[in-house]
């Protein structure tokens, strides 16, 4: 396979993937989804204890309104609370509750397995490139998102 053979597979690869893993992350937990996961943990990584919701969605890569309503279903099982801004009330923060806590720490050892699973027989040098080259290509979508200076929009 020559080089734009293996991106375009790539390509394919990430797509099919990215649906295949929502399954499985679907099937882990029937309380909540793999969306719903991704939303909690990037609120958990984003250094904030109550993030602002528009934040939240360029860090996931999703419009306000679709993480917006995964948080109000977050929010109607417990798991987060929404409440406007002390010093500007058209921004929507995110904080996670005491019970989100206590119940992912509860399924730790589930995630655990599902991750152990999934990079079965992934050494730290076959590790270590698909991070490094996965690094790259979010470097490269997030030029492509912004665009480039020079490129002239008609």
């Amino acid at each position: 396979m020559d080089l734009k053979e293996q991106q375009a597979y790539i390509l394919g690869a990430f797509l099919t993937l990215a649906n295949r893993l929502q399954v499985l992350g679907d099937q882990l937990d029937e309380k909540i989804t793999m969306k719903q996961w991704l939303l909690i943990a990037v609120i958990l990584k984003s250094g904030s204890p109550a993030p602002a919701l528009s934040d939240l969605a360029a860090m996931i890569g999703s419009s306000r309104q679709n993480v917006k309503k995964m948080a109000l279903l977050l929010e109607k099982q417990g798991f987060v609370t929404l409440s406007k801004d002390e010093k500007d009330a058209r921004i929507l923060r995110v904080r996670l509750t005491e019970e989100c806590m206590v119940y992912f720490a509860g399924r730790n050892r589930e995630e655990e397995q599902f991750m152990d699973d999934l990079f079965q027989d992934f050494n730290a040098e076959l590790t270590s490139g698909l991070f490094t080259g996965l690094t790259k290509l979010t470097d490269n979508i997030t030029r492509m998102e912004a665009g480039s200076p020079d490129e002239e929009k008609e």
